[in-house]
């Protein structure tokens, strides 16, 4: 009996330890669900179309020094795994009194941003890769930005000002509005 009582002892502090290891803290909450946003920056804007006009270089397979420039379609392919991943770290943390804005503004924001990348962007990175005439990708380029541009701005904005107070209240140090080039 009393071997069946230590093992149940044990069986609960492990569980409890178990839980308290994938306790996020708040530093984990506001990276996923505020500092991850960072990377959907240039969305339906001039930013991820200078992206995708000259997209990054990869290895030629079976070298070690031969690189060519990726395909348009691996650009968006690779923005949309980060993203999903990014999504799921975000709709896994529990929700909290202090946290729960912040989550569902970060959940908005993938929520809209994931199903561009998914149709038009994945279309435009095809008219990049078949060749299609410069017109006709700037003008498909301008379409999106004019859709999506103001929904998106709108909701990045939502989480920032949710992501302020939080950070505040967690003594999360971050510095806010930081230019990315210096003023005269």
């Amino acid at each position: 009996m009393k071997l069946l009582a230590t093992k149940t002892l044990l069986t609960a502090l492990f569980t409890c330890f178990l839980f308290a290891c994938n306790t996020a803290t708040p530093e984990n909450y506001f990276d996923r669900a505020v500092l991850n946003c960072n990377m959907m920056i240039g969305f339906a804007n001039d930013g991820f179309q200078r992206q995708l006009e000259q997209p990054s270089a990869k290895l030629i397979e079976g070298t070690k020094d031969q690189t060519a420039p990726m395909k348009r379609k691996e650009v968006i392919d690779n923005q949309i795994q980060y993203l999903e991943e990014s999504f799921v770290k975000v709709k896994d943390l529990k929700e909290t009194e202090d946290s729960r804005v912040m989550l569902k503004a970060s959940i908005v924001l993938y929520e809209y941003v994931l199903p561009v990348y998914k149709n038009e962007y994945v279309q435009l990175a095809k008219l990049y890769d078949h060749g299609a005439p410069k017109e006709q990708v700037a003008s498909f380029s301008k379409a999106i930005m004019d859709k999506y541009a103001a929904g998106f701005e709108e909701r990045y904005n939502a989480v920032i000002s949710a992501g302020k107070p939080y950070a505040a209240s967690h003594n999360i140090p971050v510095k806010w509005d930081i230019k990315s080039s210096p003023t005269p």
